[in-house]
C-alpha cells in the first residue's frame, strides 16, 4: 500500500470518535464527599472550596435528596465534631456526628451507599490520625479506637467504612472487630495508599483537622515512592480490605496503574481538596473552561485504573454529563 496512514479517520465525527472510545467515566463512578458538623444549622460554604459546605444535619437531609435526584450513588462522610479529647472519644460514640449522619441519609434514601471516613485527626487536639502518647504517635495503642469507630459507623448503617488512618495493622483491627460482630457484610475500602501531600490543604481546613504539632510524614507515604505502595496494597488485601484506594489522585496517576496491574480487587481514587480548588480557582479568573476541564480529568482517572472517583466534582458532573 505505502504511504502513511489516515488516523484521523477515526476521529471524523462524534459518532466515530464516541464508537472506539477506549475509557469513559459516567455517574455510576462518582463518589461525593460530604462534610457534617455537629451543632450546626443549615450550611457554610468551606471558604477554600467553593460550592462545598459544611453541613449541619438538617441541610444534609436535603443534600441527599438532591444527591439522589442526579443519580450520584454514593457519599463518602467526615465529621466534625463539637468537642474534641485525648481519646478521640467522638469518633467512636453511639450518636456522634458521623453516626447520626449515616442514619439520616438511610433514612432519606436507604438505597444511597454511604461510605464514612474512619480516622481520628478530627476528634482529638494534636490532629493526628492515631492517639498520641507522650508526644508521639502511637501505632498499636491506636488500633482499638479505630477499629471501634469503624463498628460504631456500621451499627448506624455504613456500607463501607474507609479507614485513612495509615496505622499499621488496621485493616486486620477492624476486620475483625466487625467480624466478631456480625458484620460480615460491611466493605473495607482501604486508603491503601495515601501519601504525605501537600494536596490535603483545603481538606484541613474544611475538617477542622490540621496537626497541632509535627506532620504525618511518619505514617503517611514518602511522594517519590511507588515499590512502597505495592507493599501497602498487598498488605491490607491480605488483612481483609475489599477494595483500595489511592491519594492524592491527579499527581499519583503512575501510581494507580501500578496498583491496577497488580492487584485484581476494586480500586479507587481520591480526587482532593487542592485539586479541586485549583480548578475552582483557575475557572475563577477565566483562565480555563471547567465544563470542559473536568471530564478529562475525570477521564484520566479512569484511564489510570480506577474504577470509581471519590471527587468533589460529582455534583456538576453529574448535572453535566448529559451534555456531554
Amino acid at each position: 500500500m505505502g504511504g502513511f496512514q489516515r488516523h484521523r479517520r477515526l476521529r471524523s465525527s462524534q459518532a466515530m470518535r464516541n464508537l472506539i472510545r477506549e475509557h469513559e467515566w459516567n455517574v455510576g463512578d462518582l463518589i461525593y464527599p460530604m462534610f457534617v458538623q455537629e451543632g450546626l444549622s443549615g450550611s457554610e460554604e468551606i471558604n477554600a472550596m467553593p460550592g462545598i459546605y459544611h453541613h449541619g444535619l438538617d441541610d444534609f437531609r436535603r443534600e441527599i435528596g438532591q444527591i439522589s435526584e442526579l443519580s450520584i450513588p454514593g457519599i463518602i462522610l467526615f465529621g466534625i465534631p463539637q468537642e474534641k479529647d485525648d481519646e478521640s472519644s467522638g469518633a467512636y460514640a453511639e450518636n456522634g456526628i458521623v453516626q447520626q449522619a449515616i442514619r439520616a441519609a438511610k433514612e432519606e434514601n436507604p438505597e444511597l451507599l454511604v461510605m464514612t471516613d474512619v480516622c481520628l485527626c478530627q476528634y482529638n487536639p494534636a490532629g493526628h490520625c492515631g492517639v498520641v502518647r507522650g508526644g508521639e504517635i502511637v501505632n498499636d495503642p491506636s488500633l482499638n479506637y479505630i477499629a471501634q469507630t469503624a463498628l460504631s459507623h456500621a451499627r448506624a448503617g455504613a456500607d463501607v467504612v474507609a479507614p485513612s488512618d495509615m496505622m499499621d495493622g488496621r485493616v486486620q483491627a477492624i476486620r475483625r472487630i466487625l467480624d466478631e460482630e456480625e458484620f460480615h457484610n460491611v466493605v473495607i475500602l482501604s486508603y491503601a495508599v495515601k501519601y504525605a501531600s501537600a494536596f490535603y490543604g483545603p481538606f484541613r481546613d474544611a475538617a477542622h483537622s490540621a496537626p497541632s504539632f509535627g506532620d504525618r510524614r511518619t505514617y503517611q507515604m514518602d511522594p517519590p515512592n511507588v515499590r512502597e505502595a505495592v507493599r501497602e496494597a498487598q498488605s491490607d488485601i491480605l488483612e481483609g480490605a475489599d477494595m483500595l484506594m489511592t491519594k492524592p489522585a491527579l499527581s499519583y496517576l503512575d501510581v494507580t496503574r501500578t496498583i491496577r496491574e497488580q492487584f485484581n480487587v476494586p480500586l479507587a481514587t481520591y480526587n482532593v481538596s487542592a485539586e479541586y480548588s485549583m480548578v475552582k480557582a483557575a475557572a475563577a479568573k477565566g483562565w480555563i473552561d471547567e465544563r470542559a476541564m473536568i471530564p478529562e480529568i475525570l477521564t484520566s482517572f479512569k484511564r489510570a485504573g480506577a474504577d470509581f472517583i471519590l471527587t468533589y466534582h460529582a455534583k456538576e458532573a453529574a448535572v453535566w454529563r448529559k451534555d456531554l
